[in-house]
């Protein structure tokens, strides 16, 4: 049965707000920074949960003096469901990934499939450094081996996420913050 964005937030807990949320990227920004300067890596948004967090982390690193060229991706293996399938690319970068420094942006690192294949296509694109800086990790033992985090904000748990990027049945990407499902609402979708 298909449900409403009303009733998902009336069946979740809040995770992060968005003060937790901004302050968290803001501390993301200085790692990064550091790690590429004196370059211009290339800043691949994932569409479409990245979005809001890409633009957020963007001007934070521009706050550091990084400057930053932009392009994105679309892959996805969700497709508007809530399990993962074959990975299927929406869109591919325009911008030649040869010799480039590559930092990928991303709303949530979850088991790793999908940004495994992305990493493993840009690798493939001849970039020299590929990274990734998710806003969220979500906390469980089934991570596909070697794919991590380089720079993330915040942990959230094992649970149906959504918010800040992160859709419920293609709804809600624009809250400012980051909400859970209860074990007892996702049962019932």
């Amino acid at each position: 049965m298909a449900r409403d964005l009303a009733w998902a937030l009336a069946n979740s807990d809040l995770i992060h707000d968005r003060d937790t949320l901004d302050g968290a990227i803001a501390r993301m920004a200085q790692p990064i920074a550091d790690d590429f300067k004196g370059s211009v890596p290339l800043f691949l948004t994932v569409m479409h949960g990245g979005l809001p967090f890409a633009g957020r982390l963007a001007m934070e690193v521009g706050a550091l003096g990084v400057d930053l060229q932009f392009d994105y991706l679309h892959a996805t293996r969700y497709r508007s469901g809530t399990t993962g399938g074959e990975l299927t690319w929406k869109h591919r970068p325009a911008t030649s990934l040869k010799g480039r420094r590559v930092l990928l942006a991303d709303d949530i690192l979850d088991e790793g499939h999908t940004l495994r294949g992305i990493v493993q296509w840009c690798r493939d694109e001849g970039a020299a450094d590929v990274r990734i800086a998710a806003l969220a990790v979500k906390r469980h033992d089934r991570c596909v081996e070697g794919v991590c985090a380089d720079y993330f904000g915040v942990d959230v748990p094992d649970r149906y996420v959504f918010g800040y990027g992160m859709d419920f049945q293609e709804q809600g990407r624009n809250l400012p913050a980051i909400y859970a499902l209860t074990d007892a609402a996702l049962a019932e979708l």
